[in-house]
């Protein structure tokens, strides 16, 4: 009886894990066309920029560069990074300079407008991590000023894998359990509309809403916050509306947070916030950022 018991238990069992392997292994299917698809090549249009090679045009690019963290993903020399866990996801953060497997020795001017503007790297892929959906919105100015600075970085040795994932990602993919930034921004881009028209700089609501684009990408398109995932870390970017956490604030408040990560209410800013890079905007530019978060109408914190 004991093993009539013991058998069946094995047969129940046997089939649960062959159903399980089964149920893996179709998912890891559906999710490697997933990412096929995803990860695959796009072509796309691409504008002629004027690339400028003068000393003030590549410290604007600098300045650029600086105020949209670039450095926050790439690295302060700009010389990329590999992070994840293998068995996800392998994530590959692009060498910018021109050193070994940096993709700066090979880019054309065409590669670098490509890659920033649409989210598209130099072999045609769509790239993982690259906000394109915000950089989309440079000037041609400033985006040739942006390719003029990272085309003068001094060369950087960091060859690294490509981007991948690994089989349990693909299952997750099939499930829709992948963070968005996993997906290449060259899906969410209307890459044939027209040009958005970028505002004469100057401290005006239209200039402040220019610069405040790339906040956009953890306050949320409203700007009224929302919860940011970042790898096992979750956060809440705050409210930046006249319905948030700046009641009350003045102008100068907020300069001098910006300048010191320092609320006027004495307390840090949470250590996920990049205000390093955004302090670095001019006197002018923070002004005019101030002006159009004051614009905007009051909303309830975002989920």
């Amino acid at each position: 009886m004991i093993r009539k018991i013991l058998k069946w238990i094995g047969i129940v069992l046997g089939s649960l894990i062959g159903l399980v392997v089964l149920t893996f292994l179709v998912l890891y299917l559906i999710g490697s066309a997933r990412w096929s698809k995803l990860h695959g090549k796009y072509d796309v249009p691409v504008e002629a920029i004027a690339i400028a090679t003068d000393q003030e045009s590549i410290e604007r690019g600098e300045h650029i560069a600086t105020i949209n963290m670039c450095q926050h993903c790439h690295l302060d020399n700009l010389g990329g990074q590999t992070a994840g866990a293998p068995a996800i996801v392998t994530l590959s953060v692009p060498n910018l300079t021109s050193g070994a497997g940096g993709v700066g020795d090979t880019n054309t001017d065409e590669d670098w407008v490509r890659a920033i503007r649409h989210g598209v790297g130099h072999d045609g892929r769509g790239l993982v991590l690259m906000p394109s959906r915000v950089f989309y919105y440079l000037s041609d100015d400033d985006l040739g000023a942006l390719i003029a600075y990272l085309k003068s970085l001094p060369p950087v040795d960091n060859e690294q894998q490509g981007t991948d994932l690994g089989p349990i990602g693909r299952v997750m993919l099939a499930l829709g359990q992948l963070p968005p930034e996993i997906i290449p921004n060259v899906t969410v881009i209307d890459h044939d509309a027209p040009r958005p028209i970028t505002p004469e700089p100057g401290v005006t609501v239209e200039y402040g809403k220019y610069l405040a684009t790339t906040c956009t990408l953890c306050h949320g398109s409203n700007l009224n916050g929302q919860t940011v995932r970042e790898g096992p870390n979750v956060y809440v970017a705050l409210n930046l509306t006249r319905g948030g956490e700046m009641v009350g604030w003045s102008e100068e408040d907020f300069v001098t947070t910006m300048r010191t990560g320092i609320r006027p209410d004495g307390h840090p800013l949470k250590d996920f916030m990049p205000w390093k890079y955004f302090g670095q905007m001019t006197d002018d530019e923070l002004q005019a950022v101030w002006l159009y978060l004051q614009s905007l109408p009051a909303l309830p914190q975002g989920k």
